[in-house]
């Protein structure tokens, strides 16, 4: 799938907790509503997520800084909870329980080489379609 060009309302499975959380964005920087949200490592900021980026979790809403500096807007993010979105790679509930990657804001994979983990598959719904649970924040901290 293509980065994100506009807004997409995703749909999120609410039998699982979800935690909110804010972050600056990245100086002229755009961020979608429902992009997948990455660190950049060089500035610390957040911007729609890039393979290798440290995952931050999922834009509330979209968040326009491409005329501003670096954190002179703040994008709000899901950071836990449960996400529908297609994953390549999926295709039956046998894929329950793999780790999920992400190759771009909008691109969810089964192949780790070169991107970023975000959750597991926790249902698989039909064709590629499946609910991934994710907790960005306890991927962040090296237990």
């Amino acid at each position: 799938m293509a980065a994100l060009t506009k807004g997409t309302p995703r749909t999120f499975d609410l039998t699982r907790r979800e935690q909110t959380n804010t972050h600056p964005v990245k100086a002229a920087s755009k961020i979608y509503r429902g992009s997948a949200v990455g660190e950049d490592s060089s500035t610390g900021d957040a911007r729609a997520l890039v393979a290798q980026d440290v995952f931050l979790g999922f834009a509330e809403e979209d968040a326009d800084n491409s005329a501003g500096a670096a954190g002179a807007v703040e994008v709000g993010v899901r950071e836990s909870g449960s996400i529908v979105i297609d994953v390549t790679g999926v295709s039956s509930k046998a894929n329950i329980g793999e780790k999920v990657y992400a190759a771009s804001d909008n691109d969810f994979t089964l192949t780790s080489t070169s991107n970023t983990l975000i959750g597991k598959v926790l249902r698989h719904e039909s064709g590629t379609r499946c609910v991934v649970g994710f907790e960005a924040a306890a991927l962040r901290i090296d237990l």
